[in-house]
């Protein structure tokens, strides 16, 4: 069962999350005080919304608690991300992301109970977007523009084949770098290993190999 998500402004950053969420199939609010910036997304999201979501009636009133993640792209306005981080973490919201403008106010905002906080300027937001929207993928680590280091969870469609029977880096160019086994750490792991469920696949290759693995491989 897919999550759903809430997206408080609709910035550049906030509305690239809304966009990379809405084209994966998940359902999206959007929400943002500015009302031509609603109009635009409720032709892309599943609901919009205006609001001031420093009002706790407003969210109340959206249905917030409902939400499995709620992401706090609101823009310069410091105080307002605060206030609406903290009112989330109030009604019980969760997972909420958060994004930070400088270090001071990632500081605040982890103290108020942040799940994650996240920099646009460090962090694209169609690379967290599809990082939020899957159950397999745990951590990007970017390493270019285009590639990056991935771990992914094996879930029952993987486990049980061996690396050589899935063939990943003929079929899809991703290379296996290392398998974390419960406390264990298997470094270049040899073609015969067999996956098992809940291995964590350290995984490197081009953005878009990545995103076709987890797609056809792991969906």
């Amino acid at each position: 069962m897919k999550k759903s998500f809430a997206v408080i402004g609709l910035g550049r950053f906030g509305g690239s999350i809304c966009r990379t969420l809405t084209e994966e199939g998940i359902e999206v609010l959007a929400i943002d005080k500015n009302e031509e910036r609603v109009n635009e997304y409720s032709m892309i999201a599943s609901h919009a919304a205006v609001g001031d979501t420093t009002d706790e009636a407003v969210l109340k009133s959206l249905g917030i608690r409902n939400f499995d993640h709620v992401i706090v792209a609101i823009g310069d306005d410091i105080q307002s991300s605060i206030l609406t981080t903290l009112i989330l973490k109030e009604l019980g919201v969760p997972n909420i992301t958060v994004k930070a403008q400088n270090d001071y106010h990632e500081k605040v905002l982890r103290k108020i109970g942040a799940d994650q906080v996240v920099h646009p300027e460090r962090d694209m937001g169609r690379r967290i977007a599809n990082n939020l929207a899957s159950n397999n993928v745990l951590d990007y680590l970017e390493l270019s523009d285009d590639h990056s280091i991935v771990e992914i969870v094996a879930n029952g469609k993987i486990a049980g084949h061996t690396i050589m029977d899935l063939d990943i880096r003929k079929k899809y160019g991703l290379n296996i770098v290392a398998i974390k086994r419960g406390e264990e750490l298997i470094v270049s792991p040899q073609a015969k290993e067999t996956l098992r469920v809940n291995d964590v696949l350290v995984v490197i290759g081009s953005d878009v190999d990545i995103d076709r693995f987890g797609k056809k491989a792991m969906a």
